[in-house]
């Protein structure tokens, strides 16, 4: 049998938690209510690798009341160039068992799941299913459409994230919001969109700690429903100059994954049989 984890967990703001999350509390736009949503919010990372290290530092001190991170990969020494959740005494060990014994030793007031497998499709419907938003830090392109289309199935929030070589990637996904546009639309399966592993091409440190550190405030910023998300804009940053470029994207009309519901209410005209290219739901936001 395997382990799939409940939707949310209550952690209750006692004496200690309310000093603790101070800083956040004192902040008009969070305050006891955006705190204690965070603490009964259950947040699902895919990935404790370079992205996955800030992300879930930051999450597990936030206090996310019940993080469940999932990796099947082994801690080797190249990692520890960017991956900060390791150390070099758990070199060999599963990262997602090494990153609970470090946010264990940040914050013992929240739940942490670790799960060391590589989820089959079926699985990552699962435990997408029990999570209220999940952030993507894997390093794969197949990994991040299986994880886009559990998202859109179960109607739960995603987070995207990309770091390799000097430049990073950024946006937010949200198949609650009618008309809303999924990873799919971004970069089709079919497309020439590709990545590969840090092995292959390289990373830049501390890059992987600016866009996760990102990820981990869009995850917060979801579940508190606070302030304006990355919906529709791919936040692009090149480590090279410290510039930032946003480009705005609209849900592919026959996109398969998000908008095939959509499709089986209505005919597809033959003109729109062609897949509208990434080129065309993309424009600069001067």
């Amino acid at each position: 049998m395997t382990f799939c984890p409940t939707r949310s967990a209550q952690i209750d703001l006692d004496d200690n938690a309310l000093l603790r999350y101070s800083r956040h509390i004192l902040l008009d736009e969070i305050g006891i209510e955006g705190q204690t949503a965070l603490s009964q919010a259950h947040v699902l990372v895919i990935g404790a690798g370079g992205l996955g290290s800030p992300v879930t530092l930051y999450l597990a001190s936030a206090g996310i009341g019940t993080l469940t991170i999932v990796d099947d990969d082994h801690i080797d020494l190249s990692n520890l160039q960017r991956q900060i959740v390791h150390t070099e005494d758990r070199v060999g060990q599963n990262k997602a068992l090494s990153a609970k014994q470090t946010l264990e030793a940040l914050n013992s007031q929240i739940r942490i799941i670790a799960l060391n497998e590589r989820a089959s499709s079926e699985r990552l419907l699962e435990l997408v299913a029990a999570a209220d938003i999940v952030v993507d830090c894997c390093d794969n392109f197949a990994t991040r459409h299986a994880i886009n289309r559990a998202c859109v199935a179960s109607k739960t929030p995603l987070v995207s994230g990309a770091a390799v070589r000097f430049d990073g990637q950024l946006t937010v996904f949200d198949a609650r919001i009618d008309g809303a546009p999924c990873y799919h639309c971004l970069f089709g399966e079919e497309g020439e969109a590709n990545d590969g592993p840090c092995a292959t091409f390289g990373v830049f440190a501390p890059l992987v700690g600016i866009i996760g550190a990102a990820q981990a405030a869009e995850a917060l910023k979801v579940l508190m429903g606070l302030g304006e998300t990355l919906i529709g804009r791919l936040q692009l940053y090149d480590a090279r100059t410290a510039r930032w470029r946003e480009m705005k994207y609209k849900q592919d009309p026959i996109c398969p994954v998000c908008a095939v519901l959509k499709h089986e209410r209505q005919a597809t005209p033959p003109f729109l049989a062609r897949r509208c290219r990434f080129s065309q739901h993309l424009q600069n936001d001067h």
